[in-house]
């Protein structure tokens, strides 16, 4: 795992061989943050990770000057990755959520500038994603919620699809409210 920009711009962090999660690739993450430079403004604002997995995108988001991270992760060997990542690095403003990620959609009343979702791309519910982010009114009015997927999934028949970005095998849809 490699941080690209900001405070801890080049570190790099090796993975346990233990971590089930498909992290985001580097080519990838370049490519979505590039695009993210011109759509937001990093600091000071609200972020969620959803299904955060090695918690690299999060991080990322912390390194850019990101206010607060909230990152949701169910797996044990995960949180206590993302954990020990956070306290080798002295970040205190990612927040750890070991917990399901629909329980916590489902649950929540807070709201969000940024959204990113990296679920499994075998996960039965991922086409509900998008519906359940915007139900559950998680996203702010000028944010932005951004979900990884695999090809096999198209979502520009939602209503609240911006764009789509693939990067390789990567595939990123944007979300968010239209003006009227």
């Amino acid at each position: 795992m490699r941080i690209i920009s900001g405070l801890y711009k080049g570190r790099r962090i090796p993975t346990p061989s233990n971590i089930k999660a498909r992290p985001t690739t580097d080519f990838a993450k370049e490519g979505l943050f590039n695009l993210l430079n011109n759509r937001i403004d990093f600091e000071d604002i609200d972020m969620l990770d959803l299904f955060a997995g090695t918690g690299s995108i999060g991080i990322e988001f912390v390194s850019r000057g990101c206010a607060s991270v909230t990152s949701i992760e169910t797996y044990d060997v995960h949180c206590a990755f993302i954990k020990k990542v956070c306290a080798e690095l002295k970040i205190s403003n990612l927040h750890l959520l070991k917990m399901d990620v629909f329980k916590f959609i489902g649950s929540t009343n807070m709201q969000y500038d940024m959204i990113f979702a990296d679920p499994p791309y075998d996960l039965k519910m991922l086409e509900n994603i998008p519906d359940l982010i915007f139900k559950n009114e998680l996203l702010k009015s000028d944010g932005l919620f951004v979900m990884e997927h695999s090809s096999n999934n198209v979502f520009s028949a939602h209503p609240n699809y911006l764009d789509h970005r693939a990067y390789g095998n990567v595939n990123f849809s944007f979300f968010g409210y239209k003006p009227e």
